[in-house]
């Protein structure tokens, strides 16, 4: 018997699945959007994890001036520039008619979508840590250990993170766009959960953003709270089904 080439099986065409893996991988660390939405997040989240430390500034509520390290909304938002990385990796081959060059490559419609995945995936899983990590020192060491350890601390912020980018590819590769998967997911905290919390919080805290502030431990309010396991199956389960989602209309639709 002769072991299979290193890469694994190739398909009809002779293309192993390592080969798009590392076209993919190529093509995303190459993007000059992959290290500035890096660079803000790692930013963003270490500017607020100042603040917060410091109690330097304070945001308005209902009962009045609310500390920033109690606004779980405020504190996940440099997710949303993480997103991006999976976004552009999805959304911006579209531009140009990029996709019908990659398709030719590998015209096996489920390698194909597999190996974007898998490289984002890998991606987002070696960027988490290092995104958020500074932002806890800066708290931990400013703020004392409970501040240092809030929002669930480093490892599930990280997941939080890769989740929530998980959800972005997925509604990237279905819109075939880079801007309407940020701002739909940037409006639903901001403006969506808003207003349909006081009429059907039940339905609010399912969505992606309150699903994870609720495994982090800093849910918006006791009436949009989950159990931290029950937030991190409901963020799992958004990625779970908007991957799937694309996957299958990837493998129907024309280009």
């Amino acid at each position: 018997m002769t072991a299979a080439p290193a890469g694994g099986v190739p398909d009809a065409d002779g293309i192993r699945l390592s080969d798009p893996v590392r076209a993919e991988l190529t093509k995303i660390l190459t993007l000059p959007a992959t290290w500035i939405a890096l660079a803000l997040a790692l930013a963003a989240d270490t500017l607020l994890g100042l603040l917060a430390a410091t109690d330097a500034v304070r945001l308005a509520g209902p009962d009045g001036q609310v500390a920033l390290a109690r606004s779980g909304t405020v504190l996940l938002a440099p997710v949303y520039a993480f997103a991006a990385v999976p976004v552009f990796a999805a959304g911006g081959e579209y531009r140009g008619g990029q996709v019908r060059v990659s398709l030719l490559a590998v015209p096996d419609r489920d390698r194909f979508f597999l190996s974007k995945l898998l490289a984002v995936l890998g991606v987002l899983a070696v960027a988490a840590l290092p995104a958020v990590l500074p932002g806890h020192l800066v708290r931990h060491v400013l703020g004392g250990a409970d501040a240092g350890g809030a929002a669930g601390g480093v490892p599930a912020k990280a997941v939080a993170y890769l989740l929530v980018g998980l959800v972005a590819y997925g509604f990237a590769a279905l819109a075939r766009t880079v801007v309407a998967p940020l701002a739909v997911l940037a409006a639903l905290p901001v403006l969506v959960s808003p207003l349909l919390r006081g009429m059907a919080p039940e339905v609010v805290r399912s969505l992606p953003h309150e699903a994870a502030l609720s495994f982090l431990g800093v849910p918006e309010g006791p009436d949009l709270a989950l159990e931290r396991p029950v937030g991190l199956l409901v963020v799992a389960a958004w990625a779970a089904v908007s991957v799937g989602a694309a996957w299958a209309a990837t493998a129907r639709r024309d280009g």
